[in-house]
């Protein structure tokens, strides 16, 4: 497994893969620390991740810069996605014994009541493009429900994974508990049929989700996927337009673009496309694309060439089948796996960068004649992951978003991001199951009856 620099296109350095030796001596050991771990007090279960949250914010600038040198993240959102990691583990820590506790029900036994139980040992199989959250973001509630971690980190962020691991050791949590393995796609699919391994989640592609999910019902094995996403921006004829293009760039500019949860399609009715489309493009003109460690620098490399390439075809693409560039477009000259900021218009179902996601800084402009059929255009796509609307009218705002838009999370006058607090996942092709808040740590658990009469 090698890691290259993005900016440059040179090798970091390579790491070999997890032997088949290795992968049976860490499942074991997996095993074994659950069942030590699940048996703790809830009451010493934090300890570990408040003192992971503290060694994140003492670490910061090492691994934001770690992010940037693999994966291409600008360091200074790189240092907001420690951040985040940091406020996951304290709040898991703080909130699971009050989500985890018995629950009383009444019926006709003497008592009657529900509990929460670990599953055992859960395989993460986790992307790039977030390499520090996504994991933590999974990692915190599996471990406070009392479950062991087994990692398959994306083989391009080597280091982040290693990173991660070593913030779990020096945080005291029981050897064995959290693994990280380095394995390959197939290897990985594999495992699932390991009796240690008892769940899963992915984040991922709609393909390596369909895999895993099929991978894990073949064994019986509880799968949790957190796929693609081409989210929907509506923007009404009574937004504010400043502020609504403000939001709209940096959600579709965020990781460079390469984020499932980034605005991708921008469906404008009519009376303001113009407005919407001449401040749009300004501003993501304005944005720096340039190297992650620059401070001044909003867009990065994209985090391989394979990627750019697959960018730059659905783009070409696009105009072939009669949308308009309005910005970027075209392939930058000279190292590094760089993209520019572009601007489609005209996008249309049946159009690439309508029907599809595209995975890097590409937003696609819709117009729709009114509110009716912007919300049609919003929902007719395969995926279901974020969505949000644009009106100084929020009792309007508030009806689209929870009666209206086909999605796992809709905002009204935000982007579209992820809260420990909130629950989170996609429906339809982006996948099932939830993460975060109470909903996500109930997911790796046995919930469990208990009647006596």
């Amino acid at each position: 497994m090698n890691a290259t620099n993005p900016a440059t296109g040179e090798p970091i350095k390579a790491f070999d893969e997890t032997s088949s030796t290795e992968v049976e001596r860490a499942l074991q050991a997996a095993s074994r620390a659950f069942e030590e771990w699940r048996n703790l007090d809830f009451s010493k279960r934090p300890a570990p991740l408040k003192i992971a949250s503290k060694l994140l914010h003492e670490n910061k600038e090492d691994h934001a810069r770690l992010m940037a040198l693999e994966m291409g993240k600008p360091i200074a959102q790189g240092r907001s996605e420690v951040d985040k990691c940091a406020s996951v583990c304290d709040y898991f820590a703080e909130n699971a014994g009050k989500f985890l506790a018995p629950e009383t029900m009444p019926t006709d036994a003497a008592k009657s009541f529900v509990t929460f139980e670990p599953l055992g040992p859960l395989l993460a199989v986790m992307p790039w493009n977030f390499p520090f959250w996504q994991v933590f973001r999974a990692a915190a509630p599996a471990l406070m429900a009392g479950n062991a971690f087994v990692l398959k980190h994306a083989s391009n962020v080597p280091g982040c994974a290693n990173a991660i691991q070593e913030i779990f050791q020096q945080a005291g949590l029981p050897g064995g508990l959290f693994s990280n393995l380095r394995l390959g796609n197939d290897r990985a699919e594999d495992l699932l049929d390991h009796p240690a391994i008892k769940a899963a989640t992915l984040t991922g592609s709609v393909r390596a989700g369909r895999a895993i999910a099929a991978r894990a019902g073949k064994a019986l094995k509880k799968v949790v996927l957190e796929l693609g996403g081409s989210d929907p921006y509506i923007v009404l004829e009574d937004a504010d337009l400043e502020k609504a293009v403000e939001i709209c760039v940096t959600a579709r500019l965020i990781n460079s673009g390469q984020s499932c949860i980034a605005a991708k399609r921008f469906i404008v009715v009519s009376p303001v496309l113009k407005k919407f489309q001449e401040l749009f493009v300004g501003r993501m003109k304005a944005q720096k694309t340039g190297d992650p460690l620059d401070e001044t620098v909003t867009v990065g490399p994209m985090a391989r060439d394979d990627l750019r390439q697959e960018l730059h075809k659905q783009v070409g693409r696009t105009i072939a089948q009669g949308a308009k560039l309005l910005l970027g477009g075209k392939m930058p000259q000279g190292k590094g796996f760089f993209y520019p900021p572009t601007v489609l218009t005209g996008v249309r179902k049946g159009m690439v960068a309508f029907d599809e996601e595209t995975f890097g800084p590409v937003a696609a402009i819709t117009e729709a004649a009114d509110e009716s059929e912007a919300i049609r255009l919003a929902n007719d796509s395969p995926f279901g992951l974020g969505a949000a609307v644009f009106t100084r009218d929020t009792a309007r705002g508030e009806r689209i978003a929870a009666r209206e838009l086909h999605a796992g999370a809709c905002f009204v006058n935000a982007e579209v991001k992820s809260d420990p607090r909130l629950p989170f996942g996609g429906i339809k092709d982006s996948g099932y199951g939830r993460e975060l808040s109470v909903f996500g740590i109930r997911e790796f658990v046995n919930i469990k009856t208990v009647f006596v009469k």
